[in-house]
């Protein structure tokens, strides 16, 4: 526990202007992000007598080991730059709004020839219409239906759609009416992307027009004794009625607005925020957070207003937003949300009217919500506990293991050998932190090398990390075997693969994942440390928030207080031996064998048993199960990557979009081969230095062999287009799996 004294700065440092400010622990990590209209007078708050600090400021202060500020403009830059920082380092100690899941909105991808309704989870794509978000998936799905009749746009996925295109056949819904089917060409683009824009019209409100319009025609196919037609218009409209009946009308004068209510306790918060759109609540979605630093409702809103809209443009914001308490103070946060906007946006408490009742309403299902969760987390704190407390007294430790990091070794016959790091801190997933390993050290099927290798790996990284950011005491040095010091000139510390907790493309033969360590460097220079303050202008406040001291983040910078293996005690040995060769003995190590759930310990002949039935061993499994999960899935993409491998593959350069390319303008790999640089010239893209290296590549490979009817055994002549595998019936390549399979587009 640190004494903020000796990381305060020195009177006159501080300057008395805007800016931002970050608190770092003892490893470098931020743990607190914040803003301030005067950083002097903001900063010497946390400084004061700590008995007069609020509980959980003052273990922030006594966790921190430095501040550091960055000096803005205007406030709306210190409010940007906050929301960037919060986002890339996570800090603990900071309000962070927790989905309690993911939220499905109904999607309608315009981006797209022909435009798909859908349910869609996660991150909102560019080019993609979203309404919602909605409570439940099968509520969107009933919605749709009942759209579907009056508004026939595709629903199908792609294959679906490329396969009725294919076979000249629609789908059972575009023999029902519910389908224009478009993919067999019934209806031109245009006018399905025309009928798609008329949904979306409806869905965002503007249903009295289009209500109107149909009881027009209904009323002149009757005149005109077309009774059927009359009729099909008649349950059209009965359809669209009932759609709006699911939302009803809530605000009489048609507002488009986000209500947004706050229900608060000492220790916790539960947001709770209704979309309005043309008067109808047209979708729901709620949030809690821990109170981690003691702040006012206005403060809470101003965070979920940050989280509501950091990510949002345009007409995703509404003209009015309707809040229980302004922020302090408003007028950089309606700066803000007018410049998400692109127009003035309405940011207020209402007073009366039919407003005010709608925001008791959200009130009330924030109170609800903040009911439930905190009978759901009393049960599950409680639980996290005791099974922490379970490990460390069976583990004999000196303290409870709040980061736990287990590895997994996966293969398939000695081939594709991978492992896995998963993390679990204070007893939850930290996906954020799982990395995953390629074995590079030798060939062949041996879990106790792999295993020795991965934590050798890892833990070399830690105390580079160490090295590279001195928190080494005067004379320590980290060793291996004989005693080479380690660092940035060490082993060569390749084949890490640092893979994003939410789906990201991961970072291989060292690349670098998204962290939460790192200082981030402002205004294109070095980033302040110890309180030096660098001015930003606007366009520094987005493009230098988020580098590091050296521009990248730290990838194994932060010890577990426990290893955990999935395995024996082979295993178990090999990671005690790997630990021990680097000089680290202050973190403890245990596997967990399959068979019998025994839990092994170093040294010891004996396993460890648990009861069945305590919580410890749950938390254990649980950890083991997820390395092995992680481990598993990576084996299985690695090797599914190497059967599809081809020819191509080897060029250098040459990336997906060419190969695709080459394969469409010339039909095979085969021919492909067979053509001149000049004619390879002639696709797009592909220039001359490229094309002759593309000929040297398939000059090298093993041509394929003849192509075969798989339903007759008929070689197919050479004149024959050669094309992919497929049903039954269709020539496919006999040459090479790699050949065949580098085919394929």
């Amino acid at each position: 526990m640190a004494d903020p004294s000796s990381y305060r700065p020195r009177p006159g440092e501080i300057p008395d202007s805007p800016g931002v400010y970050r608190f770092r622990d003892e490893h470098r990590r931020v743990i607190y992000v914040g803003k301030a209209k005067s950083l002097r007078q903001r900063l010497a708050n946390y400084f004061q007598d700590l008995a007069g600090l609020h509980p959980r400021t003052r273990t922030m202060v006594t966790t921190a080991a430095s501040v550091e500020w960055t000096v803005v403009s205007t406030e709306v830059e210190a409010l940007q730059l906050e929301y960037s920082w919060i986002k890339e380092y996570d800090p603990r100690f900071n309000v962070k709004y927790r989905d309690d899941k993911s939220y499905p909105y109904l999607a309608v991808t315009m981006n797209e020839e022909f435009p798909r309704v859908q349910v869609m989870r996660g991150h909102k794509k560019k080019g993609v219409r979203y309404f919602g978000p909605y409570a439940h998936a099968w509520a969107i799905r009933d919605t749709v239906d009942l759209l579907l009749r009056v508004f026939p746009v595709r629903t199908c996925s792609a294959g679906v759609f490329k396969n009725a295109a294919r076979t000249g056949r629609p789908c059972l819904l575009g023999y029902i009416g519910k389908c224009s089917a478009p993919c067999v060409g019934r209806i031109t683009p245009e006018d399905h992307r025309e009928l798609a824009e008329e949904f979306c019209d409806f869905m965002a409100g503007r249903t009295g027009t289009y209500l109107r319009r149909l009881e027009s025609r209904m009323t002149e196919a009757a005149e005109e004794m077309e009774y059927e037609r009359a009729a099909r218009l008649r349950d059209d409209i009965g359809a669209l009625k009932k759609a709006m009946e699911k939302n009803a009308v809530v605000l009489a004068d048609a507002t488009d607005a986000d209500l947004i209510a706050v229900a608060e306790d000492e220790l916790e918060a539960a947001v709770q925020i209704f979309h309005v759109r043309g008067g109808r609540v047209r979708g729901q979605r709620g949030w809690v957070t821990d109170k981690v630093e003691d702040v006012t409702t206005g403060a809470l809103v101003e965070h979920a207003l940050q989280q509501l809209y950091g990510e949002e443009s345009g007409d995703a914001v509404p003209k009015e937003v309707l809040v229980p308490a302004l922020p302090e103070p408003v007028e950089p946060v309606q700066e803000w949300l007018a410049g998400r906007r692109g127009a003035n946006v309405s940011l207020r408490v209402p007073q009366r009217g039919d407003k005010k009742a709608l925001m008791e309403t959200v009130q009330r299902n924030a109170l609800q919500a903040l009911a439930l969760h905190k009978t759901k987390r009393a049960s599950d704190l409680t639980t996290r506990s005791r099974a922490l407390e379970e490990i460390a007294e069976a583990l004999d430790l000196d303290s409870a293991p709040l980061r736990i990091e287990c590895y997994d070794i996966s293969h398939l016959q000695g081939d594709d050998v991978v492992a896995s790091m998963v993390v679990f801190e204070d007893g939850l997933q930290r996906k954020s932190e799982y990395r995953r390993f390629q074995i590079r050290g030798f060939a062949g099927q041996d879990d106790v090398r792999s295993m020795h290798e991965v934590i050798s790996r890892r833990f070399r990284r830690y105390l580079a990390e160490k090295e590279r950011t001195g928190e080494w005491a005067d004379g320590e040095e980290a060793t291996t075997g004989g005693g080479t010091a380690l660092g940035n000139g060490g082993t060569p510390l390749t084949g890490d693969e640092a893979v994003p907790a939410d789906g990201g493309t991961a970072a291989t033969g060292g690349g670098t994942p998204p962290t939460d360590g790192g200082t981030a460097a402002t205004g294109g220079g070095t980033p302040p440390t110890g309180g030096t303050a660098v001015p930003l202008t606007g366009t520094d406040v987005i493009d230098g928030a988020l580098k590091d001291d050296d521009g990248r983040p730290r990838k194994f910078a932060y010890p577990p207080q426990l290893v955990v293996v999935d395995g024996g005690q082979p295993q178990v040995a090999a990671a005690r031996r790997a630990l021990d060769e680097l000089g680290i003995d202050d973190i403890a190590v245990c596997g967990l064998a399959k068979r019998l759930e025994e839990v092994w310990v170093p040294g010891e002949d004996d396993p460890v048993v648990l009861p069945r039935t305590s919580e410890g061993l749950y938390l254990l499994q649980r950890v083991r199960d997820e390395a092995h999960r992680f481990a598993i899935t990576y084996q299985r993409t690695k090797r599914a990557k190497r059967f599809r491998a081809g020819p191509l593959d080897d060029v250098p350069g040459l990336g997906d979009t060419r190969k695709q390319a080459l394969i469409k303008h010339f039909g095979s790999v085969k021919r492909l081969r067979s053509a001149t640089i000049e004619q390879i010239q002639e696709v797009p893209g592909i220039g001359r230095k490229t094309a002759e290296t593309i000929a040297a590549a398939l000059a090298g490979a093993v041509p394929a062999g003849p192509a075969v009817n798989t339903a007759t055994g008929e070689i197919i002549e050479d004149e024959e287009p050669e094309t992919t595998a497929g049903s039954a019936g269709e020539p496919v390549s006999a040459g090479l799996p790699d050949e065949r399979r580098g085919q394929e587009t």
